[in-house]
């Protein structure tokens, strides 16, 4: 058997990927294969900053993390900062373009993915990871106790 693949999806803003991509990167330390998905967006974003990596690779190439990503559904002028908007674009659209993602990387590429790793906030990925078969986990990238208070609020009557 060869390496494991994991396919890691982390919450779209750049606070959220860069630890999702430190993850990723422990991973690999671990022996795992990693494909790492981004918005559409943020993909072209990661791909134009200044310090790229020579060890990400878009698509599926022989690097241990590959670059892939697929639309958040929002137009591409608009305001990624109001969460509201981008949240219920997510939602309509990106569980569609993952299951396609998956399809593409599993029969098209002939690539198995072991797990989906998905950003706590990204829960409708690991739905999709469920019904597809695939073993999934959340990841909280930020401190536990500010997990803690967010579970805690609404007993908070906040």
């Amino acid at each position: 058997m060869g390496k494991l693949h994991a396919l890691v999806i982390s919450f779209p803003a750049q606070g959220h990927i860069t630890p999702m991509m430190e993850f990723s990167h422990r991973m690999v330390e671990h022996g795992f294969v990693v494909t790492f998905l981004n918005s559409d967006y943020n993909h072209k974003r990661v791909l134009e900053a200044p310090k790229a990596h020579p060890q990400y690779q878009t698509g599926h190439g022989n690097g241990p993390i590959s670059l892939v990503s697929i639309p958040d559904g929002l137009d591409p002028g608009a305001d990624r900062n109001q969460l509201g908007p981008l949240c219920e674009s997510m939602l309509s659209s990106m569980p569609r373009a993952l299951e396609k993602l998956i399809d593409d990387i599993t029969n098209v590429q002939g690539l198995e993915i072991h797990c989906v790793v998905a950003h706590l906030n990204m829960g409708w990925a690991l739905d999709v990871a469920k019904r597809l078969g695939i073993v999934r986990a959340a990841f909280w990238p930020a401190a536990a106790r500010c997990l803690s208070l967010l579970l805690k609020l609404p007993e908070l009557g906040v």
